[in-house]
């Protein structure tokens, strides 16, 4: 194989690296250690400070693992995944979730660039907050229109608003429809059919990927 071939192959072999998604998912965490996957790999246990296949541990404890990943700063709890580089044929972003031992899938998103956690609730009509995470996203959902809803506490208020942003991952949604809760429920962001009617959603065993339609 003369030189010219040898540096084709390794241009090829680079692009492939480039293009290539990097999946994560945390299934352990200490304090400043975690297991993590790497692209579907056995799990690896990382001390701050180590890295595996690209990824680097920062940080970690009981509750989350902040990780470094092609660049960028992720935090990720136990069983949730994270997917990066180029999440689908189409080009459109997605996002992996992993379900808990409930079979849940809880994550992490962004309202309005507050971070918050989040339920994947087919069940919700809307993208449900309660009062304090709205107050934290800098909604001023008292403009919005008040109705009564019925919950496992009891009839509440609830206010009709539009959320501005809503970003999990790569995935940014705009004007998404959304209900606030008076009070501390839900204790979580509920991803209702809102926003989840924008998005693709394809399951695996205990493995969701999101993917953004519009």
């Amino acid at each position: 194989m003369n030189r010219y071939s040898v540096l084709i192959m390794a241009a090829l072999l680079l692009s492939g690296n480039v293009s290539a998604e990097t999946q994560v998912n945390i299934v352990g965490l200490f304090s400043n250690m975690a297991v993590v996957m790497v692209n579907g790999g056995k799990p690896k246990t990382l001390s701050a400070g180590q890295s595996i296949d690209g990824v680097k541990l920062l940080a970690a404890d009981s509750q989350s693992a902040t990780l470094l990943i092609e660049g960028k700063t992720k935090r990720l709890g136990m069983g949730q995944a994270l997917s990066m580089g180029d999440s689908s044929a189409s080009g459109s972003p997605s996002v992996t979730l992993y379900a808990d031992a409930q079979g849940h899938f809880l994550s992490e998103c962004k309202i309005n660039g507050a971070p918050l956690r989040f339920l994947l609730d087919t069940g919700a009509t809307t993208v449900a907050l309660n009062s304090g995470d709205a107050k934290f996203a800098k909604i001023d959902y008292k403009r919005g229109e008040p109705v009564q809803v019925s919950t496992a506490n009891g009839v509440v208020t609830a206010y009709r608003v539009t959320i501005s942003n809503l970003q999990i991952g790569g995935i940014t949604l705009n004007q998404v429809q959304g209900s606030v809760l008076e009070g501390g429920s839900p204790s979580v962001v509920l991803l209702g059919m809102s926003a989840l009617n924008r998005l693709d959603m394809k399951r695996q065993d205990i493995m969701m990927t999101l993917t953004k339609k519009y």
